[in-house]
Formats: structure tokens, sequence, C-alpha cells
């Protein structure tokens, strides 16, 4: 067998147009351009030299393939070129040798990436410059800034391998360790899941943190802060509706304000609003009477089964609020994408027929949440179409406001009891922004009537 071998080189610069791009080990589809190594090549040229073979047909690339078609694309006038002289004869030799450049070559990873970012930034480069520079996407340069410069996010790409997106999220939770891991084991075993959860710790800490913040209140009104409420069959404490003053009247909330034997529960929401439950131990004591509305202790205590439900209603309703947060964002940034789905027309189509009453409903008041999902800027006056300065704005957009119209309408018609009570229209919607890669949280299966599966729960 003859071994082909090279010669000592010469590097030349050369017009890439009159370099022809030779069978490659890499087929068709791999050698495929992306924007962000095309906007590379152009800001910066070739900058690793193409390995090239000269004879009486011309300069013949041998490692290169995607140097060279991108030089070609962006309009380079020169490329760096090592001419070698081979056995051309040994075509054997020659696949060989790019199947070894190839398997050998490691592609960087998202930790070497920031790094060299953060690099970057600290020679005075803006993020910006950046992405010109190195042709990657601004928003993408801006994450990785963030994540470098968080020892919890250098940490979560280098040990638990997440993406710059997830680790960047997980940087609001630092302050909690116990979060964080527990996000983390979502993010690697159910990353489908990953922004349903992290929108529902995002809710749970909002809630918690209004209602530490009324605790406070109350408490220093001399208050006893009860950790849970008091079942609906208890005898004590008395609930505030269950009591009346001297002259017959309901006991009202400013009238027991700081007074003693007062105990309060205090509910937060996510929106950060708090909701005080008062009751009282001892009402005799202020002078007031004990009232049996009939609803006390109506049907007996809950059963175990009836707890067990109780509490899976109260998990599946949090759930859905959370996943309608991320549909929501999902939502706005499928419809500021430049094109539709094939299939959006017929969306439209049959939305406007089968679930007609849904969109006409939203459309009867203004559309609210479709001019949100599209960005769209509120207009005053009954009368006034706040869609038309848009459409006048983007002329090739009326598929987007109509597809945008559709689906707001039928997104706003829904809520908790979606799931609770699943219908063929929501159902159908749910399944469509399944059909367009968005991903199904388990709450919102049942609302879509399908089977759970192992990576969407």
């Amino acid at each position: 067998m003859t071994t082909a071998t090279a010669s000592a080189g010469v590097l030349e610069h050369i017009d890439p147009q009159s370099i022809d791009v030779a069978t490659n080990v890499r087929t068709e589809a791999e050698a495929t351009l992306d924007k962000e190594f095309l906007d590379s090549v152009s800001a910066n040229g070739v900058i690793v030299p193409i390995v090239a073979t000269r004879d009486e047909n011309g300069i013949h690339v041998r490692y290169g393939q995607r140097r060279t078609l991108a030089a070609q694309h962006v309009g380079l006038s020169l490329v760096p070129v090592y001419i070698v002289d081979v056995n051309e004869a040994d075509d054997a030799q020659r696949i060989v040798e790019q199947l070894v450049e190839n398997e050998q070559r490691q592609a960087l990873t998202d930790g070497d990436r920031i790094q060299a970012w953060k690099a970057l930034e600290l020679e005075g480069l803006t993020a910006t410059a950046i992405a010109k520079r190195t042709g990657t996407k601004r928003a993408k340069i801006t994450t990785g800034l963030t994540v470098a410069a968080s020892d919890t996010g250098t940490r979560l790409i280098a040990e638990a391998g997440m993406t710059l997106d997830q680790a960047a999220t997980l940087i609001e939770f630092e302050d909690d360790p116990d979060t964080v891991a527990k996000l983390t084991q979502v993010a690697a075993e159910q990353p489908g899941y990953f922004p349903v959860a992290v929108q529902r710790t995002r809710d749970e800490r909002a809630a918690a943190q209004a209602r530490e913040a009324g605790e406070q209140v109350e408490a220093a009104k001399g208050h006893r802060i009860l950790s849970e409420a008091p079942a609906w069959d208890a005898r004590t404490p008395y609930r505030l509706g269950d009591l009346r003053t001297s002259e017959g009247e309901r006991v009202s909330e400013d009238e027991i304000q700081g007074k003693d034997g007062v105990a309060v529960y205090v509910r937060g929401d996510r929106e950060g609003a708090t909701r005080v439950s008062y009751y009282v131990d001892e009402p005799e004591k202020l002078g007031y009477t004990i009232v049996d509305d009939g609803m006390r202790g109506r049907g007996g205590p809950m059963t175990d089964e009836q707890k067990e439900e109780r509490k899976q209603l109260i998990i599946n309703n949090k759930e859905w609020d959370a996943a309608e947060s991320v549909r929501r964002e999902w939502l706005a940034g499928f419809l500021s994408r430049k094109t539709l789905p094939k299939a959006a027309g017929q969306v439209i189509a049959r939305s406007l027929t089968a679930a007609r009453h849904l969109v006409a409903g939203a459309m009867g008041h203004g559309n609210d949440l479709a001019a949100d999902l599209l960005g769209v800027e509120p207009v005053t006056g009954y009368y006034v179409d706040r869609f038309a300065d848009h459409l006048t704005a983007h002329p090739t957009k009326a598929g987007h406001v109509t597809l945008a119209i559709v689906l707001g309408g039928i997104e706003s018609s829904t809520g908790r009891n979606t799931w609770r009570s699943p219908q063929a229209e929501t159902a159908q919607y749910l399944q469509t922004l399944a059909g367009w890669g968005y991903t199904l949280s388990p709450v919102e299966q049942i609302a879509a009537m399908v089977e759970s599966t192992d990576d969407q729960q």
C-alpha cells in the first residue's frame, strides 16, 4: 500500500472564488453555513489557514471546506491557504486524514466561551462589540457575561452541563442553594418542565415574601399569627363571620384591630398582594356573641381522600398559574418570528369557526391579550382600532396580527377551570401549540386531554 506524504507547504493568500471545494467527509448538511459562522468570517476573515493542493486543474481544498465556502459566500477577496504536495492518487489517505481532523477537533464548551467573552469585556469590549467581532448574537453574549460574572452561573455551566439560558435563570436563586439544587435536577431530568418549575418557584417566593410582610404588620398590632388556616368545622378560634356585636351587627375587621385574643392567618399571592383572615379566641371576653350560620360542620370533617383531593387541587391551580406565565411568554416570542408556520392559515380558519365564540368574546373587549403578545401599544377611544397603526408600520405582518387575535382570543378564555373541566376548543388550542414546539406541562396536558409523558412531567 502506498502512503501519501506531504512535504513542507507554502502559505499563500488566494482569492477563495478560485478554490475548488473537493470531496470532504462532511456531508452537505453538516457543512451548512449558519449565520453566526458567516458573520464571524465576514468580520474577522479566515483566521486558520485552509489546507489545499495545487495541480494543473487549479487549487483543491484538503481541509477547511466550511471556511472556504463561507469565504466565498461573504465575498472575501483573499484567504490564507497552506499549499502542500501530496500523492493525490491515494484518495483513501485523504479521507482518513479528513476523518482524523474532524474527529480530533474538540468544540468549544459554553464554559470556554463565557470565559473568553469575559476576557474580552475586561479588555474594554462591549457586548455589542464582542457580538460583532465573534459573529454571535448580542443577546447570547449578554447572557454569557451575566453567567460569567456569577460563581453560581459558572459552576452550573461547568459542573451541571446547563445551557447558558438555564444557568442565567438560576442566578436569581443563588441565595438559596436548596432551590438551585432542586431546579438543577429538573433541568437535567425534565428539561421541558424546567421553565414552569422556575416560574412556580418565583410565584412561591413572591407569595411567601408577601405573606411574611403581612404577618409582620399584623404581629405589630399584637395579633397572634396562625401558621395555617383553621379547618372550616373547627370550633375555635372563631371566624369573624360567626360573631355579632351586642346590637346584633356583624363584627368588622376594623373593630377588632389591636384587641386581645385576635388571631390572623395571612395569605400571599404571586402578585405580592396579601389577604388577611381574622379569628377570635374568646368572643365573649370582647362582648361578642357566637351565631351558627348553618355552615359550620356541614357534612362533617373532610376525609383523608377529600383532603388529598383538595391538596392536589391547590397544587394544580398553582401549576396552571405558573404554566400560564410561561405559555404567554412563549406565545409572544412565537409571534415575533419572521415567518409563521405553514398551518397558520388552517388554524386561523378553524379558530374562527369552531372556536369563534372564544375569539369573538376577546374581540368585543379590545383584544388586550393579543395586543400584549404582539407588543402593540394601547390606544384610547372606544372606536379606535389599536392594531391599525401597527399594520400601517408593518404591512407584511397582517398574518401575524390575525393569528395573534385568534390565539389571544382563545388564550384569554383560559384559566384554572381549563384543567378542571377540559373543553374541546381549548384542548385543540393547546395541542396546536405543542405541535408548534411548545412543551405542555402536566397540568396543561390534562387540559389538552393527552397522556403525560416522562420528558414533560
